[in-house]
């Protein structure tokens, strides 16, 4: 892990004010909002010999650039030491086809192909990818694919993807027809999988599929909505185990116990980004704008003063939660996307707006070459395993946290690019 730490500070926020970063920032967030328990550190930004970013640079760049400097090779984001093909290259490298699109700026789009070629062969074979993991985090790197394929109608894309969407087609299902997380986590739903899913699935219907029948894709919400939802708070839990064999799970409902921030703003990501993809006055879009629409006035309940939400969301005031940024800001994204897409109530874009101001003032920080980091991303959290995470309370807020992990990194840029675009004013 790299150990060079830029904590908020005062000092800092004033660095950010003084160059007309943050609009109306505030002071950092008070102490109670700061996690103690095992900081990983990844921030790397003491290098004297890099560059000094422009500090009038729009967000979006800003983080953008500065990614680029701390990995300059795509592949190593999240501090892989060899290509590898994950979710986190995925959200991230989404993050820059759409700033590329947005800039027209060819660093971006080479930062891009330079990873899917270090990984995708002529022949569209995806380089340590292993379709009979049934792994469906594997799903999302897809993504960036239509890209490319649009980009430079390379027919590697297109045959990569082939090999992801035969995955689904295989892939373990519950029952009822929803998919595995993974195949080794046998019979369960996690929030996490519809992002790593369903937005590449809806996606390649849309691209290529001579019948644009969306139902199986509506089907995995359809799941989540019907067995992942608490009636005492109206929110998602983070995973479901259909046989409730597992030792998290509820024995009558098979639940787990808490309300992940991350895994909710990743359920939040993929109901917008698969909305993107439906017509615009079927019933389909109707009913998943209308539960996202819920969703959003539920977590607008547990909306901390400082526009962003606890590790565990449900229980803001306990000891040991801290205020978390990949959650806020996934849920910042969707909200401002939501709003862009027409597919939001008007009146809960503040949940949004104020998501990303909380982020900017309590959660980004600064180095002495106006390189930007975002603070207190929980790096990992899961179900069962080895060792086996039993999704208490206690395991949550002692999963290790650290700066720019990508999956705040991607989720801010996008957010930011619609701030920009849409001339929005937290």
């Amino acid at each position: 892990m790299r150990k060079n730490l830029y904590p908020l500070t005062a000092s800092l926020l004033l660095a950010l004010l003084s160059q007309s970063v943050l609009a109306n920032s505030s002071t950092q967030a008070s102490a109670q909002h700061q996690p103690s328990h095992k900081l990983v550190n990844s921030a790397n930004l003491t290098h004297a010999n890099q560059p000094v970013l422009n500090s009038l640079l729009p967000m979006s760049q800003r983080m953008a650039q500065s990614e680029m400097l701390r990995n300059p090779e795509a592949w190593s984001i999240d501090w892989r030491e060899y290509p590898r093909w994950t979710y986190t290259h995925g959200l991230v490298l989404l993050s820059f086809s759409q700033l590329y699109q947005q800039t027209g700026d060819i660093r971006y789009f080479n930062y891009i192909k330079d990873y899917a070629d270090s990984l995708i062969d002529s022949s569209g074979n995806i380089k340590t990818y292993d379709i009979e993991k049934y792994n469906i985090d594997m799903i999302n790197p897809g993504k960036i694919l239509f890209f490319l394929y649009r980009q430079t109608g390379e027919q590697k894309y297109k045959l990569a993807m082939d090999t992801l969407r035969r995955q689904l087609k295989d892939h373990p299902r519950t029952k009822e027809g929803g998919f595995w997380h993974k195949q080794r986590y046998t019979s369960q739903m996690w929030l996490d999988g519809l992002y790593m899913g369903t937005p590449f699935y809806a996606q390649y219907i849309y691209e290529f599929a001579d019948h644009k029948d969306y139902s199986d894709v509506i089907k995995q919400f359809e799941l989540i909505e019907k067995h992942l939802y608490r009636a005492d708070t109206g929110l998602p839990v983070h995973g479901w185990d259909e046989s409730r064999q597992q030792q998290w799970a509820d024995p009558k409902t098979g639940q787990s116990p808490h309300h992940w921030s991350r895994a909710v703003g990743w359920y939040a990501m993929a109901m917008v980004d698969v909305l993107e993809f439906l017509p615009q006055q079927s019933e389909q879009r109707k009913w998943l704008a209308e539960r996202f629409n819920r969703l959003v006035k539920a977590m607008n309940k547990y909306q901390d003063s400082t526009g962003l939400w606890y590790q565990v969301v449900e229980l803001p005031g306990k000891a040991g939660n801290y205020l978390e940024a990949s959650g806020s800001i996934m849920m910042a994204y969707s909200v401002l996307k939501a709003y862009k897409q027409h597919d939001l109530d008007p009146s809960l874009l503040p949940v949004g707006l104020t998501a990303y101001q909380g982020i900017l003032d309590h959660l980004i920080s600064a180095n002495p070459q106006n390189q930007i980091s975002i603070e207190q991303v929980c790096a990992v959290a899961g179900l069962g395993g080895n060792p086996y995470r039993d999704a208490s309370y206690q395991y949550y807020i002692n999963e290790p946290y650290r700066a720019n992990d990508p999956k705040a990194v991607g989720p801010f840029i996008m957010a930011s690019l619609l701030i920009e675009e849409l001339n929005l004013k937290p």
